[in-house]
């Protein structure tokens, strides 16, 4: 088997065995780490780190481009036909995000400019608040995140 059969099909398991666990526990404002930790299975953190990434690209909680009002959120539907087979099928809805706020933020470029001072300015945040930006696998380039309580609080800190 070729090698992006084998990483195709260890995502799939692994989104499977715990992905829908994962993405409900981001949505209840819990860190990686937390959620990590939480987990009765064991599942790497980066492999964490990436489905709450994705899911968050997904809901809308952070876009790769300055959002307009509509964000595209897409799902998975198990289905099962007539002779029992199983198949999962994308689903793609338009949420109205024309009532949200969003701030720029280039975390990702900052780690990667100077990672030790990138984590001095972040001393004065609460621990949790810390952890959120540091577990999560930013780009190399400016994001939007929807203006949440998090967010506000890093705004008051002078971290965005």
């Amino acid at each position: 088997m070729s090698k992006e059969f084998n990483e195709a099909l260890g995502n799939f398991i692994t989104d499977f065995a715990g992905g829908s666990a994962v993405r409900h526990l981001a949505d209840t404002g819990l860190t990686i780490s937390e959620i990590v930790d939480r987990l009765d299975y064991p599942l790497p953190k980066e492999k964490v780190a990436n489905i709450v990434w994705q899911h968050f690209l997904n809901t809308g909680v952070i876009c790769l481009e300055d959002p307009d009002t509509f964000v595209e959120k897409v799902s998975y539907v198990k289905e099962q036909d007539n002779f029992g087979k199983t198949s999962m099928r994308r689903v793609v809805e338009k949420i109205d995000m024309s009532d949200k706020k969003y701030v720029k933020i280039d975390f990702g470029k900052r780690m990667y400019k100077n990672l030790d001072e990138f984590k001095k300015s972040l001393a004065e945040l609460s621990a949790k608040d810390r952890e959120y930006i540091l577990d999560m696998p930013w780009p190399l380039q400016e994001v939007y995140h929807i203006l949440d309580d998090r967010m506000n609080r890093l705004i008051k800190a002078g971290i965005i």
